[in-house]
Order: structure tokens, then sequence, then C-alpha cells
């Protein structure tokens, strides 16, 4: 699989979108609305759900 985004552009768009929509990130809705980020997530983290706690966790400093 080819990825276009690093990690840190990863984390980075999950924060972006957090902070824009206000709500929880839901796995369906950011598959249709943004598959590239989707499909670079889940390159780097076992699931969706994982790179949503971790991009969390490091913007709180956990």
């Amino acid at each position: 699989m080819e990825v276009s985004m690093s990690v840190e552009e990863v984390m980075n768009q999950i924060s972006e979108l957090k902070q824009r929509s206000g709500e929880q990130l839901r796995k369906k809705q950011i598959k249709k609305s943004h598959p590239e980020l989707m499909k670079n997530a889940l390159y780097h983290f076992p699931n969706w759900e994982v790179a949503v706690e971790t991009t969390e966790a490091r913007k709180t400093g956990s």
C-alpha cells in the first residue's frame, strides 16, 4: 500500500477535524468525507480508534 501522509500529518489532520467539527470523529463519516486520511491512518495505526486516541493523548500531553 502506498501512503501519501506521514504519521504526523495524519495526526495533524485528525486534530484539525476534531477542532472544526467539535464532535466524535466517526469512522464511517471520515471514510466517506476523507478517504485518503482514513487510508493513511489505517496504515500507521492498528485501527481508526487508536489513531484518534493517540492524537488526543498527544494533544493533552498524556
